[in-house]
């Protein structure tokens, strides 16, 4: 426990990076200025959306802006905002959590019809294990192993945890397998899962908590975690897939959102991004320096095949009926009948 509470924190130290930028409706800011944002967003790029924040605040656009913040796991997000949750800006892990603000008119059917098709920011799923990988962990097929423990969030709440279970699903399929052969994979993979968290963030506390050999793991969260003081290492299996998280404007939001989402798509916003462990969805930004990668001069190493959704999964309204569906989604099915899901 104590372990649990001590990655928390460390975690928490991070995320509370550029606090004075992010905050109530009190923090900082100009005399005069009444502008407050609403973020609303799914746990992990909380510290990269306050950095980002901070170095708004510092340009015209963004002086005196204050914001109102709310994070947790992108699914569960999607719905507080449908429900009344106030947000004139949205960062969600899956496309389709934006796409139910679509279908509540919320957001605006052309969201993602820009140059970034709605994307703000990106990542790959890694596999992180504990220092020293003392399991030998050096791919997939080393987590179906007998007595490997594995942490990964829920694919009911978390949309970190639809990237992991894709990821998995790619490295059958992508390499020459079926979906008959998938779905006994993950059968396997979900057999060996010691904790399901809610959310992405949840799972790395977990991990870091001592639970665990083996964080199926956004590689940002990795690098982040690693800023804060934690001891462990990570691995890039062959086959992985590039996440995509969406951030789209609400309809009704303040006229000062799209300046920010202005900045958060400029190379200046990416480079904050690229800070937190994200990789920059634009060319050109300087991605030198991240402390926390394995080498900070190249922080982003090419893996050997890298799944996307566009490419291998066709779109997020297919694989999302295809895998996610609550009766009749392919992995939905594999956890449910793993017994770990609550």
């Amino acid at each position: 426990m104590k372990n649990r509470i001590r990655a928390a924190a460390a975690l928490a130290a991070v995320a509370a990076l550029a606090l004075s930028a992010c905050g109530s409706k009190d923090d900082g800011g100009t005399t005069g200025s009444s502008t407050t944002l609403n973020i609303v967003g799914f746990a992990v790029p909380e510290a990269a959306n306050k950095a980002i924040a901070a170095e708004w605040n510092k340009t015209d656009a963004g002086k005196g802006v204050k914001f109102q913040t709310s994070y947790g796991a992108s699914g569960d997000q999607s719905r507080a905002v449908v429900a009344g949750l106030k947000a004139d800006y949205v960062h969600f892990s899956v496309s389709s959590d934006v796409t139910r603000l679509v279908d509540a008119n919320l957001v605006a059917k052309d969201w993602n019809a820009g140059p970034n098709k709605g994307i703000v920011s990106s990542s790959i799923v890694v596999l992180a294990v504990r220092e020293g990988n003392p399991k030998g962990i050096k791919g997939w097929d080393d987590l179906i192993k007998p007595g490997i423990g594995i942490v990964t969030p829920n694919p009911a709440s978390s949309g970190a945890a639809r990237w992991n279970a894709l990821a998995a699903w790619g490295h059958i399929t992508a390499n020459g397998g079926t979906d008959a052969q998938a779905t006994e994979f993950l059968t396997k993979l979900f057999g060996n899962v010691v904790a399901l968290p809610g959310s992405g963030r949840d799972a790395t506390t977990a991990f870091l908590g001592g639970t665990g050999d083996v964080l199926l793991a956004y590689e940002n969260e990795a690098i982040l975690a690693t800023q804060a003081g934690e001891k462990f290492d990570w691995i890039v299996p062959s086959t992985t897939i590039l996440i995509e998280n969406p951030g789209a404007i609400l309809t009704n939001a303040d006229p000062k959102a799209k300046d920010w989402l202005s900045f958060v798509l400029s190379k200046d916003g990416q480079r904050q991004f690229a800070l937190k462990g994200f990789r920059p969805i634009i060319e050109g930004v300087d991605t030198t320096g991240v402390q926390g990668a394995k080498d900070p001069a190249n922080p982003f190493p090419t893996p050997e095949k890298l799944l996307t959704v566009s490419k291998d999964f066709e779109s997020w309204s297919a694989l999302s009926k295809k895998f996610f569906d609550e009766k009749e989604g392919l992995i939905v099915k594999v956890i449910a009948a793993s017994g770990k899901a609550k």
